[in-house]
């Protein structure tokens, strides 16, 4: 299969926002940080894995669906999965209060929910005990769902992972620390590769 990750977002100014209100961790510096290694990894247990937006810059919505997609119709839909890493955000620029990991999904059932439900595993298990998984239970199955068009757009496996919170003090301290790091690295590499397990060829 082919293993695609992205970045969310880009290099200010036009996402100058989404940064710690310390200033300490941007997201677009630290989930580049955290795809480059987790494509290293998968590269060398000998995954073909890719990084779809390796530049700095905030590529647009559509072209980053592009990218996928011609993966897909190279490929085949089935031989492709592609994730989108973020950190997520509480308010607009102040330390707020909420925490935790979750992934998104398009609406309905796909097989974009069956990777997000091997990643919350891997997150579960690989996250320290306490830290809040953030669910909706409501369609049977962990993941959130939503009208995100990296997600929406793409023809295959396709999901959204939210990293903790960059406006909460504890996930920031944690998500700099080597072991937050190492943490989030996992997550992604175990979780990809137990979908293949269970899903892929």
């Amino acid at each position: 299969m082919k293993l695609l990750f992205e970045a969310g977002h880009g290099d200010p100014p036009l996402t100058g926002g989404k940064q710690s209100p310390d200033g300490r961790l941007k997201e677009y510096v630290y989930c580049r940080e955290i795809v480059r290694e987790v494509v290293r990894r998968l590269r060398a247990q000998g995954y073909d894995a890719e990084c779809t937006v390796p530049e700095n810059g905030d590529i647009r919505l559509g072209e980053r669906i592009s990218r996928v997609n011609a993966w897909c119709d190279r490929l085949g839909s089935k031989n492709v999965l592609f994730v989108s890493i973020h950190n997520n955000a509480a308010g607009c620029g102040d330390w707020m209060k909420a925490r935790g990991w979750e992934a998104w999904t398009s609406k309905g059932q796909t097989q974009g929910d069956k990777l997000a439900d091997c990643l919350y595993d891997a997150a579960v298990k690989y996250l320290p005990k306490g830290t809040p998984i953030r669910t909706d239970l409501t369609d049977g199955d962990r993941d959130k769902e939503g009208n995100l068009a990296v997600v929406r757009g793409t023809k295959c496996a396709a999901c959204l992972t939210e990293n903790l919170f960059q406006d909460n003090r504890e996930d920031v301290a944690y998500m700099l620390s080597p072991e937050g790091r190492e943490a989030i690295v996992t997550i992604h590499v175990e979780g990809v590769k137990e979908y293949i397990k269970k899903y892929g060829k």
